[in-house]
This record gives C-alpha cells, sequence and structure tokens, in this order.
C-alpha cells in the first residue's frame, strides 16, 4: 500500500463517523488494498484549518482521491474540490432525510468545481478505487475480481429463483 494512491474521507463533524465508517468497511471486507484516512474538517466552523489540512494532503504527493461527508448545507464538497486537483466525491449521510434539495446542495458547484455525488459510502468507495485503478493496475484487478464476484452471486441467485419457481408449479 505504500506508493499507492490514498482516499481521504473528510468529514464535516465527528457525527459524520459512524456513516463514514462504511466506505473502510466495505474496502476491507471486499478485499481492496487502499490505504483510507480519515479526517475532520468543517468548511463553516473552520475553514482556515481545512485549507491547511488540503495543503499537508496536496503537498504529499501522490494520488489522492477525497470523499467528502457533511452533513446539512454541505460546502465542504465544494470547498475541497476548490482547492485540489485531484477527484472529489460527495457522499452526503442525510440525503435520505433532506432528499434531492441535499444532492442540489452537494453536487451543484459552479463551472471549474467538479464534486461527483455517490448516495451510498460502499458506492463511493468503489467509485474512488476505480479512480485509483486508472494509475495502479493492481487496484483494476482488484475491481474486476469483485465484479466478477457481483455478477457470479447474482448468476447463483437467478438459478435459485428459477428452482424455487419450478417447485411452485
Amino acid at each position: 500500500m505504500g506508493g499507492r494512491g490514498r482516499l481521504i474521507v473528510i468529514m464535516g463533524s465527528k457525527s459524520d463517523l459512524e456513516f463514514a465508517r462504511r466506505i473502510r468497511g466495505f474496502l476491507e471486507s471486499e478485499g481492496f488494498t487502499v490505504k483510507c484516512e480519515y479526517d475532520v474538517a468543517s468548511a463553516h466552523r473552520t475553514p482556515d484549518v481545512l485549507l491547511e489540512k488540503l495543503k499537508k494532503y496536496e503537498s504529499s504527493g501522490g494520488n489522492l482521491v477525497y470523499i467528502t461527508v457533511a452533513g446539512l448545507s454541505d460546502a465542504l464538497s465544494g470547498v475541497v474540490a476548490g482547492y485540489t486537483k485531484h477527484p472529489v466525491i460527495a457522499c452526503p449521510p442525510d440525503l435520505d432525510r433532506y432528499g434531492w434539495i441535499k444532492a442540489f446542495s452537494s453536487a451543484m458547484t459552479p463551472k471549474g468545481v467538479a464534486v461527483l455525488l455517490a448516495t451510498n459510502p460502499e458506492n463511493a468507495a468503489l467509485a474512488a478505487v476505480e479512480i485509483l485503478a486508472l494509475s495502479d493496475n493492481s487496484l483494476y484487478t482488484e475491481v474486476e475480481n469483485y465484479k466478477r464476484r457481483r455478477r457470479e452471486s447474482t448468476i447463483r441467485a437467478a438459478e435459485e429463483v428459477k428452482g424455487l419457481e419450478g417447485r411452485n408449479k
């Protein structure tokens, strides 16, 4: 994992941690070997701290993907995207509660400030791995293996359902 890309999860507050833990949980359970780091900084309450942290990440070298997890008004995703040269994926923890207005808060940014939107942490993690795989073939193999397992699971489920249907005739 040393020279590989890193996934940086920035939360707006500690209360986002339970939701954000699903990102690392997915990576570990599916065997992805991407380093995942967590941090907290608020674009509203501590913008100076956020920018200092981003400076450190940006100067650390290597490929990064940021996943931002911020409730309420999501300025965090736009500020991170406006500052970095790396991809930013917004993954709002309160989308179910606030609906698509929340998606607007997370992903509707001005031209030149690209924020991607993932509606659940597992998909945010997978998208981050796929982005990092563009420059790391071993991660590409991990993505292929994951997708093969998902495909096989779906085919098995179809066979099981057909078997159940046959018995009910």
